[in-house]
This record gives structure tokens, C-alpha cells and sequence, in this order.
């Protein structure tokens, strides 16, 4: 039966030579004489690297020998199970799929230790070329850097190409012929107003909501009656969960009157159950 690869490798002893060894990446690697405290400690070295490498089959690139194109998929396998939250994925993955497309249509087959900041520069001006935004191309320079630093915390490549690639900057407004968008404004009261009556009524008075205590869309999607705290003269909703939430951020939002009347049809019962505890 196969090893479950939640299950760690044996330390062992190869008799012939009176060593201890561990099978990683389909091959042994001898730790030292058997029981000792070197082959112990050699032991918990290459497990715990193999464990921080994901537990692959095979073992990791060499310094020297990874293209971009090989990067950009193990940086998006990282990726997939690292952007997540609540078991669903974020909008970043789906930037680090754009971004790394777009970087292996030129460079793929270039071995990453060798894209340094000319590399990075050609890339940028190619997609100001292409007529991306200003703030797009940044943000995809911005998630080619994060690649560049976990390579070199998976000792794919060596530091001198993220502290190159740090010093590189982002493409500044006015200086670089990038395309700028226009700022997005709130929508006029005046517009949300009339445009209130041809909405479905929970609709609408989602909209009257976030209009009145500036929560975010998402916010007043999943707001739940356990997350309001009704105690007092202002309202608090605290989300279940929230953008800045892997900051370690609270987020409460403040409920007044206005927007507790839109409210209060859909907590009555959770108003009566208080009440009825009073």
C-alpha cells in the first residue's frame, strides 16, 4: 500500500552499514550512524524541509536550473492554497494567473535567476505598449515581486535577484506614457434615489443600508441577525468576516436610526427573542 503522504517518512536503519537513513523524493539519504544525535537532528532537518516544500515527489529545481515558466506554475500551485479565506479563494489568485501569463508570454523559457531589472523594465514598457492601466501594470509588477520572494524563500533562486528586482520601481504616474483611468466617484444620491423604486424591496433596502452606515457590499450581503448588536442607542454590526481580517483588524460598523429602521424588519425576530428575555 502507498505511503498517505500526510504521513511522515520512517528513520530507519540500513544494516549493511549500520547507518540511519530516510527515503525523501524517491531516494535515501543517510543521516549518520544509527541512534545517534546527529542522525537525529540530520533526520528533522530533511523532513522539515520536505514538509515546508508542500511533501513533493520529486526533489525541488535547482538554483540554476529553473525557468519562469516552471516558476510561474509551482508560484500559482502556492498560490491556489494560499489565497484563500474560509475555504473560498480571493481575487488574488486570479491576479497571480493574469500576472504570470503575461510574464510567460516573453520571458517563459528565460531561467528566472537571469531576469533581472532590464528584463523587468522591458516587461513593464511592453505592457504600457499593450495600452494596460497604470494601476494594472503595477499591480501585476507588484504580484511579480511576491513571486520572485517566495522563490527565494523555497531556495529556488538566490536573493541578488528579488534585491535586484526590488529596485526596480513601479511605473509612475505622468512619467511613463501608461494609460490612466479615470477615478471611480460614488454614485450621486440623486441617481440611487430614483433608481430605489425599480428595485426588488430587500434590494433596495440593502442599497438604503450601505448608503447609511458605508459597510461594504459584501458586509451587507452576509449580515446575520448574531452579528448586530442592538444593546445600545447606536447599533454595532461586527461581520463574521472581512477583508483585513488576516491583519488581525476588527472591523465594527455603526448602525444609527435611520439605518436601524431599515433594518429592523429583518431582526424582529431576533428583537423579540431579546425581548422576550428581558
Amino acid at each position: 500500500m502507498p505511503r498517505l503522504t500526510t504521513s511522515s517518512p520512517k528513520y530507519r536503519l540500513q544494516r549493511a552499514s549500520g547507518q540511519a537513513v530516510v527515503t525523501l523524493y524517491g531516494q535515501d539519504f543517510y543521516l549518520g550512524p544509527w541512534r545517534s544525535k546527529a542522525s537525529k537532528v540530520e533526520y528533522d532537518r530533511l523532513v522539515g524541509e520536505w514538509i515546508a516544500a508542500g511533501r513533493p515527489p520529486v526533489p525541488p529545481a535547482k538554483l540554476t536550473d529553473i525557468t519562469i515558466v516552471e516558476l510561474s506554475v509551482a508560484y500559482r500551485r502556492f498560490a491556489t492554497t494560499y489565497y484563500q479565506k474560509n475555504g473560498r479563494p480571493t481575487d488574488t489568485i486570479y491576479q497571480v494567473r493574469r500576472a504570470t501569463e503575461l510574464l510567460c508570454e516573453k520571458y517563459g523559457r528565460m531561467p528566472a535567476r537571469d531576469f533581472g531589472p532590464l528584463s523587468f523594465k522591458a516587461f513593464q514598457a511592453d505592457l504600457i505598449h499593450r495600452r494596460f492601466s497604470r494601476r494594472s501594470i503595477n499591480h501585476f509588477s507588484s504580484t511579480v515581486r511576491r513571486m520572485f520572494r517566495w522563490a527565494v524563500s523555497e531556495e529556488l533562486i538566490p536573493v541578488s535577484v528579488l534585491q535586484a528586482l526590488q529596485a526596480t520601481p513601479n511605473v509612475r504616474k505622468h512619467r511613463s506614457g501608461a494609460k490612466e483611468c479615470p477615478p471611480v466617484h460614488p454614485v450621486e444620491a440623486a441617481v440611487v434615489e430614483a433608481t430605489l423604486p425599480y428595485l426588488p424591496k430587500v434590494v433596495a433596502d440593502m442599497v438604503r443600508f450601505q448608503q447609511l452606515t458605508g459597510a461594504r457590499p459584501s458586509e451587507v450581503c452576509t449580515l446575520r441577525p448574531c452579528d448586530v448588536d442592538i444593546t445600545g442607542e447606536v447599533w454595532r454590526y461586527i461581520p463574521s468576516e472581512h477583508k483585513t481580517e488576516h491583519h488581525n483588524l476588527k472591523r465594527v460598523i455603526f448602525i444609527g436610526p435611520r439605518a436601524q429602521d431599515v433594518l429592523r424588519p429583518y431582526l424582529q425576530w431576533d428583537l423579540a427573542r431579546i425581548s422576550h428575555h428581558r
